[in-house]
């Protein structure tokens, strides 16, 4: 890092940081977003509008350029790193903030699959917004899914596929957690590049969800349902 650099970052205008930011999260450079991170905490932004308008603003771009094939998977594992870097610094900023408790949610990647990037943004975004996530990683049995589900608190379970092959397998984890009596407990999410509308119907899904900014919101809406169910 020259220190060139760092002078020119703390020299622009939030609106220019801010831009900047997202060209260096496309480019993949964690130093330089971790900078600017500290710059506009330091200018007094809350935690949460640096996540939403600096880094998932820019995850967001990455993510359209990937669905496009402009940018290939280790072009986005590096901005996803990137991305990591910055929210070490907000999370625990995001926790004290209180950015509302919006619920709990476990996520993983199904058996056989080991693509991780868009359950990676999901979480992400979730925890941006609002959620605790518990990521169980890639290539989940269903054992994986039930164990943690059974000892731990959770909302919703969000599971992701993005090979043709791997995607019945969602219907493997759900279908156990109907005999095991626990379906209902839970709101499921799934999402991935070969899912759609219909197959999540077809497997019992709760909800398809098309990208990360579509199951936040979906998140959003069925934890507001719960809230006021309860609340009659």
């Amino acid at each position: 890092m020259s220190d060139e650099q760092d002078i020119i970052l703390a020299d622009l205008s939030d609106e220019e940081l801010t831009l900047q930011m997202h060209d260096d999260l496309y480019d993949g450079m964690k130093e330089e977003i971790e900078e600017g991170v500290n710059i506009l905490l330091g200018r007094g932004w809350m935690p949460y509008d640096v996540l939403t308008k600096a880094l998932v603003e820019g995850m967001r771009i990455v993510g359209i350029d990937f669905r496009d094939g402009i940018l290939f998977v280790p072009e986005v594992l590096l901005a996803a790193n990137a991305m990591k870097g910055g929210m070490a610094i907000l999370k625990p900023l995001l926790a004290e903030t209180g950015a509302p408790r919006l619920g709990n949610m476990l996520i993983g990647t199904v058996k056989g699959d080991i693509h991780d990037i868009g359950k990676n943004l999901v979480t992400m975004m979730m925890e941006g917004a609002g959620f605790e996530v518990k990521d169980l990683g890639i290539n989940n049995p269903v054992e994986n899914y039930v164990q943690e589900l059974e000892d731990g608190e959770y909302d919703i379970l969000g599971m992701s596929a993005l090979l043709t092959t791997t995607m019945p397998y969602m219907k493997v984890v759900i279908d156990t957690m109907v005999e095991k009596g626990m379906r209902d407990d839970y709101v499921v999410l799934v999402g991935g590049a070969p899912l759609n509308e219909e197959f999540g119907k077809a497997i019992g899904a709760d909800a398809y969800c098309r990208d990360a900014a579509v199951a936040v919101e979906t998140a959003k809406e069925f934890m507001a349902k719960k809230h006021n169910q309860l609340s009659m």
